[in-house]
């Protein structure tokens, strides 16, 4: 199935999951590596208890974090867009939406300069949509994580393991982070 398809798909917990995941693994570019200011949101989303609650405190939380422009200014959008309501309508519409703009972070970070593929949006569209496309390394790691964690949730939904399944999905998530931040190390350093 297709990631598109996966998210079409997908329950109120997978979406708020899915999504959440996409903001985690992009936190490199806000966040210093020891915090985790999404953790109070993953609690949330099994059942969607107190998610407008939580999602305003990581707000505030994050709204002093210093952010430059570009895919940092990018994720600060992505966390500002969140839905108050864990509605599967809203919720969709924002896991979409993250799971684009994590996409095109990874792709920007997968050429030299950083710049956005001249024909970036239609090897995006094409790969979400399962069709091959020929995206650099870093876009097929995270398109995979989306696939995975979207996949692993479905599996789980309704089932004694849901818990499990929302570890999974965060396990995934620190992986790709520590990815992205590898990358960004080696970009720091001039060696990518």
């Amino acid at each position: 199935m297709s990631l598109l398809e996966l998210i079409e798909r997908a329950d109120e917990r997978a979406l708020a999951a899915g999504a959440l995941a996409c903001l985690d693994r992009c936190l490199p570019l806000l966040a210093g590596p020891e915090t985790e200011p999404l953790r109070p949101l993953w609690a949330s989303c099994e059942n969607g208890q107190d998610w407008d609650i939580r999602l305003a405190a990581v707000r505030t939380g994050m709204e002093h974090a210093s952010v430059p422009d570009g895919p940092a200014a990018l994720v600060r959008t992505m966390l500002g867009a969140a839905p108050s309501d864990f509605a599967a309508g809203p919720l969709r519409e924002w896991a979409d939406a993250c799971s684009l703009v994590a996409l095109r972070i990874h792709g920007r970070l997968d050429t030299p300069a950083g710049d956005a593929a001249p024909d970036e949006e239609q090897l995006l569209k094409a790969a979400r949509g399962g069709e091959p496309a020929a995206v650099g390394p870093l876009v097929a790691g995270e398109l995979e994580r989306q696939v995975r964690i979207l996949e692993i949730l479905a599996e789980t939904t309704g089932t004694a393991g849901s818990g499990a399944g929302l570890r999974k999905a965060l396990d995934l998530s620190t992986e790709g982070r520590r990815v992205l931040r590898a990358v960004m190390s080696r970009r720091a350093r001039g060696l990518g």
